[in-house]
């Protein structure tokens, strides 16, 4: 079984988090320049299997798209285009990220970390690619919950 890797891609950095190999846990993995994050991931593909690839997706209140959305769909497409030739079992997968930021933030300070610890704005795209993981894995437990009572 391979990982799931989740992706919450910004304007100025690409926060990565990843499961376990047994897709149990959800933890923080790093935070890339978005100069530099096709790059990482495409290293980081190469030395481990994922099996899902998860991108966050900016959505307004009314569920429309974003104005964030031009910045992702390049990244996107370009994924759907090269990662066959990484993986070709490895499927790409959106996620609603609304409000992930502000829960990132909020467990920052849940957690006790000071005022110029929360400034961190790398810090804060890492936990909010846990938290698009996270929210992954529950909407697909809950898929197979309902499949199973089906």
């Amino acid at each position: 079984m391979g990982r799931i890797l989740a992706i919450d891609y910004g304007q100025k950095r690409v926060g990565f988090a990843v499961t376990d190999e047994l897709q149990i846990c959800a933890n923080a993995l790093d935070t890339i320049p978005v100069a530099k994050a096709f790059d990482f991931l495409k290293n980081y593909l190469q030395k481990e299997k994922v099996d899902v690839v998860v991108i966050g997706e900016p959505r307004k209140l009314d569920n429309t798209p974003s104005d964030s959305t031009r910045y992702i769909e390049p990244f996107v497409n370009r994924l759907r285009k090269e990662l066959p030739n990484i993986s070709p079992d490895t499927t790409i997968a959106r996620m609603d990220e609304r409000f992930t930021s502000r829960m990132a933030f909020q467990t920052m300070i849940d957690i006790g970390l000071k005022k110029k610890d929360r400034q961190n704005k790398a810090l804060v795209d890492k936990l909010s690619a846990t938290i698009i993981l996270q929210s992954y894995m529950e909407q697909q437990d809950l898929m197979k919950q309902r499949d199973n009572n089906l």
